[in-house]
């Protein structure tokens, strides 16, 4: 399957907001404010839950779940992706300064846009080399916010 990087549609905006709200009431329980703010030594119990809601739990990163949907091995029709993780842990912090800046800076954004979109003609298929080729540029990004990537630590990174 094709790597397919599609550019931004600032329709992508309600959808999200309506996949929030549901994701609020559904991990209220384990929430510290906000979407992104969990307690994730027991929020192995969200597991279940988000099933319910078309989730799929996979393995990632120590300290972090993380999800997506549909249920699909096919990485075209997964629609959405999720990670649950402690507030303040590296990839929480890394995450949320990566999206900040780009929503901060247009330059920047159209930037990782045309990165994504080479890689995306380069590696065709293999998605480990594709994400692998943007961590110079997440790197890159996210020490001009004063965070520095720590190393690999599994291949889903």
């Amino acid at each position: 399957m094709a790597i397919d990087v599609q550019p931004y549609d600032p329709g992508w905006a309600r959808p999200f907001d309506e996949e929030r709200a549901l994701l609020e009431r559904a991990l209220q329980p384990w929430l510290g404010g906000g979407v992104h703010h969990v307690d994730l030594g027991e929020a192995g119990a969200a597991i279940d839950v988000l099933s319910g809601h078309s989730y799929v739990h996979a393995p990632h990163r120590p300290r972090a779940l993380w999800f997506h949907k549909p249920a699909s091995p096919d990485l075209a029709d997964r629609t959405h992706h999720l990670h649950l993780t402690e507030p303040c842990s590296d990839l929480w912090r890394e995450r949320l300064a990566f999206r900040d800046a780009r929503r901060a800076d247009d330059g920047l954004r159209d930037e990782y846009a045309q990165l994504k979109q080479r890689l995306a003609a380069v590696h065709g298929e293999d998605i480990g080399a594709y994400t692998a080729a943007k961590r110079d540029f997440v790197a890159r990004v996210l020490a001009g916010e004063g965070i520095e990537l720590g190393p690999r630590r599994s291949s889903l990174d």
